[in-house]
């Protein structure tokens, strides 16, 4: 899941290098962070968070094809 958001966000971004992600296990739920450079941030969010919505549709849609749960979390 981890590589699936990464894609997502280089496909994106002007600067594909920058995207960095990382993934904070739990019992039940493991937390994605996305973390994308300053001025690619208004890209990955989009106008009202529909691009950040999406996105997380597509983590839980894949996340509940394995029986996990996941959250994304896009950080500055």
């Amino acid at each position: 899941m981890k590589d699936l958001i990464k894609y997502i966000a280089q496909a994106l971004v002007d600067n594909p290098d920058a995207v960095e992600v990382s993934e904070v296990l739990g019992e039940q739920t493991s937390v994605i962070e996305l973390r994308v450079a300053k001025e690619d941030l208004g890209k990955v969010i989009g106008k009202g968070g529909k691009t950040a919505k999406a996105m997380r549709t597509i983590l839980s849609a894949a996340s509940a094809k394995m029986k996990k749960r996941a959250v994304l979390e896009i950080v500055e």
